[in-house]
């Protein structure tokens, strides 16, 4: 019988998130990281290498590695990547080439990064610039494209020293912003159309009709994360830092008095249907325990993070023999494509919720090192 964790006896849950992340692996080889170049994937490996970096174990950082190198190429192709597709979601695993070039002297890892950043200097875009989510969805900006993208961008920045991506990043974030934010509740929409043609629009605005948890997510993440690139003496880091707090202090505005998480359509809290949303959740608590953390939040009490974590372990967190395990994910959720996604709350609600997952997986084990780390003092 599977029992509810209790988190206040556990030193590093992150140890014990990753280490079950790690024994599906197959001769050192995840059978859900391995098998192809695609964003969740990214993520889960960025979840990995943050936990390398904070329990200074090499074996997370190995195992990073030698998942990158299943699709690394000599000459610096990316195997099962394809530049014409013009799609976001395929820089996020990209996160990694700059760090194993600066680590390793590889210049493979270093050409992958050129061959990404490629797909930017083309990637579609709004007449204001800002980058269509995919080439196959004609300008359209969606929030879940800057966490893909921007942080990409802003360590590319860093570590070639060509400091015009930094400011392309800063342009990418503030764009969205602009177009996606409900002046009434702060909140941000899960994307926008610049056209206004398409059906989950509202016509005037041309935002799509709700917010969505994972959404506000990645888009959180896409701050916290990024900002962490970017040098203090750059004009728009400070702007980047105030529309932070701003959305940081609507998300808790947000935040489930009872439990402590949030919901998957988070402008209809308690509305019937509606439901609370792990993902969503984790990625949230992450993005704002990490800028309490680097002093980027001024005005959020430490506590709203706490509450949260506690949450996700009671409602959605489960422990057995087989580790450790995450129920009440949202398996996935998107606007228009061939079988249309009409971006109304019954939408939303219709697809399918999981358990087990890397989308909600890694996210978790963000949170928790997150966590940890701000309870350690470690800055």
């Amino acid at each position: 019988m599977q029992a509810t964790v209790n988190i206040q006896n556990e030193q590093r849950m992150s140890v014990k998130i990753a280490e079950t992340i790690l024994s599906r692996a197959v001769d050192g080889y995840h059978p859900n990281i391995s098998n192809k170049w695609g964003y969740v994937a990214g993520m889960a490996l960025t979840a990995i290498r943050q936990l390398g970096d904070w329990t200074q174990e090499s074996r997370y950082h190995d195992f990073v590695k030698r998942q990158m190198d299943v699709f690394i190429q000599e000459d610096g192709s990316i195997q099962g990547y394809t530049l014409e597709d013009y799609n976001l979601d395929h820089i996020n695993k990209g996160k990694h080439l700059m760090r194993l070039w600066r680590e390793t002297g590889e210049d493979k890892y270093a050409q992958a990064a050129r061959l990404l950043e490629s797909q930017l200097i083309g990637q579609p875009r709004t007449e204001e610039g800002g980058f269509w989510h995919k080439k196959i969805y004609p300008y359209q900006m969606w929030l879940d494209g800057l966490y893909m993208s921007s942080p990409f961008m802003a360590e590319f920045a860093g570590t070639f020293g060509e400091n015009d991506w930094f400011d392309e990043a800063a342009r990418q974030l503030l764009l969205v912003e602009k177009h996606t934010r409900n002046p009434q509740t702060g909140l941000l929409h899960h994307a926008w159309d610049e056209s206004k043609e398409q059906r989950w629009c509202d016509g005037a605005t041309g935002r799509s009709r709700h917010v969505w948890g994972r959404a506000m997510g990645w888009y959180a993440m896409a701050l916290v994360d990024a900002l962490e690139h970017f040098p203090v003496r750059h004009p728009k880091r400070g702007q980047l830092l105030g529309i932070f707090e701003r959305m940081a202090n609507a998300v808790v505005r947000a935040q489930d008095q009872e439990s402590g998480v949030w919901y998957q359509v988070m402008d209809c809290n308690g509305r019937s249907g509606n439901y609370l949303e792990a993902s969503g959740s984790c990625m949230l608590t992450y993005a704002l325990a990490k800028g309490i953390r680097l002093n980027y939040l001024a005005e959020i009490d430490r506590s709203v993070v706490e509450r949260a974590y506690e949450g996700i372990f009671t409602r959605f967190v489960t422990e057995d023999e087989q580790g450790v395990h995450l129920h009440g994910i949202c398996h996935g959720a998107g606007l228009g494509g061939r079988k249309y996604r009409d971006g109304s709350y019954a939408y939303y609600l219709s697809e399918a919720v999981v358990s087990d997952v890397l989308m909600g997986v890694a996210p978790l084990l963000l949170a928790s090192i997150e966590l940890e780390r701000l309870r350690a003092g470690d800055c």
